[in-house]
């Protein structure tokens, strides 16, 4: 098999609990050497000093950490501090996305998508920052059409992203359908899966109402007959999430991108079914 880029992706923990199991997290991932770790970004920045500090956490783990970004309900202001704190601690990787709005929150801000923050970030810092943005395989859940979702994703492209990572999905062909279309449009920059390792039934189905990632029914049917059998559940969505890698990785995708949720051993369990180095 030939060589894999891994990232995996982290939220910034918010007890002291959560800050010793993440720095074991990071640990164990470290032995699959991947090329980044990425850390998210609350709603209208709310994580933003958290994020912040998980990054430098992980650089501490000599890791290469990528905070995340969002503009909406930001100032260009708070944004031009923000990125200029991350370029003083010596951060060259970002994850720019429009993001949400806070609950009860009805500024949008001066930046209303993510291709305006890309062309900001470019603007500000020339090539300073690595910059990859969101795609979305099965549609982002707020797109009118999916002909205007692949147009704002190569908006944001053409706007300077240096690479994207999807949506997390369970249906090969929505991903590499979307790669097709947007290669036809001119996109010539890496599209990396994103992955969700199934480790949860009901917290599965709600992540994915929410941000839009189809659970195919014979999937959801297969977890649902598990009732609460966890360990169950573990083993068939191992062999999922294996076989679905095992497929993008055979047909050309350039790398994997896991959503952790701040664990190490589903993660780390696939890509050792995968045959890749680990410590």
């Amino acid at each position: 098999m030939k060589p894999i880029e891994l990232s995996f992706e982290f939220f910034p923990p918010k007890t002291q609990e959560g800050i010793e199991k993440l720095r074991a997290t990071g640990a164990q991932l470290k032995a699959l050497n991947p090329k980044f770790v990425s850390v998210t970004f609350g709603a209208g920045g709310s994580t933003q000093q958290g994020t912040l500090d998980t990054v430098l956490e992980m650089m501490k783990q000599g890791l290469e950490a990528a905070p995340h970004l969002s503009c909406i309900g930001s100032s260009k202001d708070s944004l031009r501090g923000i990125l200029g704190a991350y370029r003083e601690h010596g951060i060259r990787h970002i994850v720019a996305l429009r993001g949400d709005l806070p609950s009860g929150m009805g500024e949008v801000g001066e930046l209303r998508y993510a291709s305006e923050l890309v062309s900001f970030i470019r603007a500000e810092h020339g090539d300073w920052f690595n910059i990859e943005v969101a795609a979305y395989p099965e549609y982002h859940p707020q797109a009118r059409t999916p002909k205007s979702d692949l147009e704002n994703f190569v908006r944001k492209v053409q706007a300077g992203a240096n690479s994207a990572i999807t949506q997390y999905f369970y249906n090969g062909d929505a991903y590499f359908r979307f790669v097709d279309e947007a290669r036809k449009l001119g996109v010539d920059v890496p599209i990396v899966p994103g992955i969700m390792p199934i480790t949860n039934f009901s917290q599965l189905m709600r992540f994915s109402e929410m941000c839009g990632a189809e659970v195919p029914k014979w999937i959801a049917r297969r977890l649902e007959s598990f009732g609460d059998d966890k360990e169950a559940i573990r083993a068939f969505g191992l062999d999922v999430v294996t076989g679905l890698c095992e497929r993008l990785v055979r047909e050309g995708a350039p790398g994997l991108h896991f959503y952790t949720l701040n664990g190490a051993a589903a993660s780390k369990t696939i890509c050792e079914r995968l045959g890749l180095p680990t410590a």
